[in-house]
């Protein structure tokens, strides 16, 4: 902060630098801020037919080595100036476990983005540069923990108002936070630990809390390894375990019995709770079982109870969250994190085994058998980084106090973070009415959406201008109008957890035909 402040003032001395010049001078100047701990990496205008005017500026603070092969420290940040500024400030969230750059552009799917919109907006690499975006090894350094963890939202936050302040003379009027998957984690813990830096925060199927995800993972993965068939030399066959044609069986036996529930077929499960589906009825020879190719065997259905059901130990208490069964279990990100293909093993048994390896024990543990994981005994290594990582906090009363707003969604076919954890985080958050915490923070299940985007789903909607219109205008966003490329000319409300979109009557393609109750 000091480095940057120090550095603005020397900028703004110069006269007329900021103001009366051309943007793209005062753009280049800003190079000249490179200082011990602040290493300016570009500071140049950009001006394309794809993308607005504006002053595209990189630093690295407090870069380090690792003593590891293509892994440095130090919060990389991009920030975009446009030249048309809203006075408006979007963080970007990360992904996967960071570790890279994104351009950031705020963009949101099939709308135009933030940056286009005329916000200024700021992303970070979250305090290291690894090989790629699921590189876990950061993970046994302490201050790239703490950077993955907050760190680096917190400084890069601050570092981005400050710039704000001296490049265009005055503070942003409004500062959001967007993001999913670890940018959803981050966004959740920038209202929990920095409740006074934003104005409105959106959470999109958020890793909140990783280490019991990463466990979760392995749970999948001994789960699928126990009931997986062997080859000739008595290795599991996880890709084998289940079939496409058993698991497109699944996803249609699930829309049969709960499509309908919510007063429509229309290939959507939107009354999710009500939806009690039991892969038991598909064994075979069970009564309403489907044919010989995609009936289940005892140990395929009780295997699919325990993988939906989620991480649990010896007393059977739940040390995660349920899935709901849901349109995805067909889906190819489904296979790809739980089963894998005969080249390519499951997201659990790499980016789940390394997750919970290099990051989410304490000590570090780059051997450990993952197969070995006691969820009685072992799950007790994982607190340390919890407590550091993880955004369960439930208390926002100064987050709420000040005008916050949070808006978090969640896809119902997520293949990796479950519906009943982010449920359960939800209904104990504080402060609240008799209708729960809906004053400041309002939660979207998406029926058929896989992590983020994807699935026979309804995947595109404008959280931003949601979070804009109930920040600065007072309006709570009683739907949220959706629409999905797998559903050509049908848009769909979104509606505010635990109310679900049912059907009145009328033009079944229209979202005016459904009401959330």
């Amino acid at each position: 902060m000091l480095v940057l402040a120090v550095g603005l003032t020397l900028l703004v001395q110069q006269p007329s630098l900021a103001g009366a010049a051309p943007e793209h001078t005062a753009c280049t100047a800003l190079r000249t801020l490179s200082a011990p701990g602040f290493r300016v990496d570009t500071a140049e205008w950009v001006s394309t037919a794809e993308m607005p005017a504006h002053c595209l500026f990189r630093v690295t603070l407090d870069a380090r080595p690792s003593g590891m092969e293509g892994m440095l420290y130090g919060t990389g940040i991009e920030l975009r100036l446009p030249e048309n500024w809203n006075r408006r400030l979007l963080f970007q969230g990360g992904g996967g476990l960071n570790g890279v750059l994104l351009p950031a552009l705020g963009n949101v799917s099939g709308f135009t983005s933030a940056l286009a919109r005329g916000f200024a907006v700021v992303s970070t690499d979250s305090g290291h540069r690894g090989r790629n975006a699921i590189d876990a090894r950061f993970g046994m350094d302490q201050q790239a923990k703490l950077d993955f963890a907050y760190q680096a939202v917190a400084r890069t936050s601050h570092e981005a108002k400050s710039l704000l302040q001296r490049y265009y003379g005055s503070p942003p009027d409004y500062s959001y936070f967007m993001g999913c998957s670890t940018g959803g984690r981050e966004a959740m813990m920038a209202a929990q630990r920095l409740p006074l830096d934003f104005d409105g925060v959106v959470a999109g199927n958020p890793s909140f809390n990783l280490t019991r995800i990463a466990a979760n993972q392995i749970w999948s993965l001994q789960t699928i390894t126990r009931i997986a068939p062997k080859d000739a030399s008595g290795h599991p066959q996880l890709h084998q375990a289940f079939t496409d044609t058993q698991l497109q069986g699944l996803s249609a036996a699930v829309l049969q019995q709960c499509d309908a529930l919510d007063g429509l077929r229309d290939g959507m499960i939107n009354d999710f709770q009500a939806c009690h589906f039991d892969p038991r009825s598909q064994v075979c020879g069970t009564g309403g079982a489907p044919g010989p190719e995609q009936c289940l065997s005892t140990a395929q259905a009780d295997g699919l109870r325990d993988v939906f059901g989620g991480a649990r130990n010896s007393r059977n208490e739940s040390l995660y969250g349920r899935y709901p069964y849901d349109t995805g279990i067909a889906a190819a990100a489904w296979r790809s994190m739980h089963l894998g293909t005969a080249t390519s093993p499951p997201a659990n048994a790499t980016l789940g085994r390394d997750t919970l390896r290099e990051f989410s024990l304490t000590p570090a543990d780059p051997t450990f058998d993952p197969y070995t994981f006691d969820f009685d005994r072992d799950l007790v290594r994982t607190n340390e980084t919890a407590s550091i990582n993880d955004a369960v906090g439930s208390l926002l009363s100064t987050f709420a106090g000040h005008g916050g707003k949070m808006i978090v969604y969640h896809g119902l076919s997520d293949q990796a973070m479950a519906t009943g954890a982010l449920t359960a985080w939800y209904d104990r958050l504080t402060p609240r009415d008799a209708a729960g915490p809906q004053a400041y923070a309002r939660l979207y299940l998406i029926p058929g959406m896989t992590h983020c985007a994807g699935g026979a789903s309804t995947d595109q909607f404008d959280m931003l201008t949601a979070i804009q219109a109930w920040v600065e205008k007072g309006q709570a966003p009683e739907r949220v109008v959706a629409s999905g490329k797998a559903f050509p000319g049908v848009t769909r409300p979104l509606c505010p957890y635990p109310k679900v979109a049912r059907y009145d009557g009328g033009d079944v393609n229209e979202q005016r035909s459904f009401s959330c109750r």
